[in-house]
């Protein structure tokens, strides 16, 4: 509890994709870092890592989850990574990863999060 947890998402499309949505879900009551918002550290989210040739369009930090939507993704590899600060002790079991294609159902990807245990 009071930890700070770098996430890194390492993803890979098959092919060119346009409108794509980014979900991982975070646990209980921890708060994602860099919003600049309140005792937000610009220290501990300066070497987060965003490597390839897909860049979001907008990020959402809410309370559940962290999510990017891209205009366009291209064929290939791309890290992104975001910073949490956990401050709730706990088990959770957490929903999958989620990536996909906004205006084709068809295209996406689940990746299953293992269970999370926070100690006080």
């Amino acid at each position: 509890m009071g930890d700070i947890l770098r996430v890194r998402l390492q993803l890979e499309a098959q092919s060119d994709v346009t409108w794509v949505a980014l979900s991982d879900p975070i646990p209980a009551g921890a708060v994602i870092l860099g919003s600049g918002l309140g005792r937000d550290s610009r220290l501990l989210t300066q070497d987060e890592e965003r490597a390839g040739r897909a860049w979001p369009s907008f990020e959402e930090r809410s309370l559940e989850s962290f999510r990017a939507y891209y205009d366009y993704v291209p064929q290939g590899e791309w890290v992104f990574e975001y910073t949490i600060r956990l401050n709730n002790p706990g088990a959770f079991n957490l929903p999958p990863t989620r990536v996909e294609a906004l205006y084709f159902s068809e295209i996406f990807e689940e990746s299953p999060n293992p269970p999370m245990k926070v100690h006080p």
